[in-house]
C-alpha cells in the first residue's frame, strides 16, 4: 500500500513539473514574440541610427498634429455681471468657452485664466445691458471678447491662436 502511494505521489510531482516547465515555455514564448523588439538592443552604427531617426519622425508629427489641433478651454467658474437697477435688467451670468489651436494655447489660458477672467469682467460690465438681449448685442460681445482674449495671448505668450469664443451658457434677469 505504501508503494501505491509513492508511485501516485511521484506521478503527480511529474504532472506539475511539465506544468510548470510547459508555463514557463509558453510564457517565455510570449515575452519574446510580443515584447522582443523593444527589449532588443540596438546595434551600434550607421543601421542603427538610420533605424533611431526613422522611429523618431512619426512622433515629431504626432507631436506637431496636437499643437494644431482644435481644442477647446471651457472657463469653470461662470461669469457674474450685476447691472444697475435703472436698466430693467439687474443680473448676466455666463459661461465661457475658447477654441484655441494646439494644447499649449490650452496650457497657457489655463495659467493666465485670472487676468483673462479679469478683462472679460470688465468688458462685460461696461456693456448695456439692453443691447444684450438682442443677437446682434451678443455676438458683439463676443467679438469683442475674441480681441480681449487675443490680446492677452499675445501679451503673455507672443502667439495668438485663439480661434473663437462661445458662450456655453447666457442668463439674464
Amino acid at each position: 500500500m505504501a508503494e501505491e502511494t509513492e508511485k501516485k505521489s511521484s506521478k503527480m510531482m511529474m504532472i506539475i513539473i511539465a506544468l510548470v516547465v510547459l508555463l514557463a515555455g509558453g510564457g517565455g514564448t510570449y515575452y519574446f514574440m510580443f515584447m522582443g523588439d523593444s527589449a532588443a538592443p540596438v546595434e551600434d552604427g550607421v543601421e542603427g541610427a538610420e533605424e533611431k531617426v526613422a522611429e523618431s519622425e512619426p512622433e515629431e508629427d504626432s507631436a506637431e498634429n496636437v499643437d494644431t489641433a482644435l481644442a477647446y478651454f471651457e472657463m469653470d467658474k461662470p461669469f457674474v455681471v450685476n447691472f444697475p437697477k435703472s436698466s430693467g435688467i439687474s443680473l448676466l451670468q455666463v459661461s465661457i468657452a475658447v477654441s484655441v489651436e494646439g494644447i499649449t494655447s490650452v496650457e497657457l489660458l489655463k495659467k493666465h485664466e485670472p487676468m483673462i477672467r479679469n478683462n472679460f469682467l470688465m468688458l462685460i460690465s461696461g456693456q448695456n445691458p439692453q443691447d444684450l438681449t438682442a443677437l446682434e448685442g451678443k455676438e458683439k460681445l463676443l467679438a469683442l471678447m475674441l480681441e480681449e482674449v487675443g490680446k492677452v495671448m499675445n501679451k503673455v505668450g507672443g502667439k495668438n491662436k485663439v480661434q473663437n469664443v462661445f458662450f456655453t451658457s447666457f442668463v439674464m434677469q
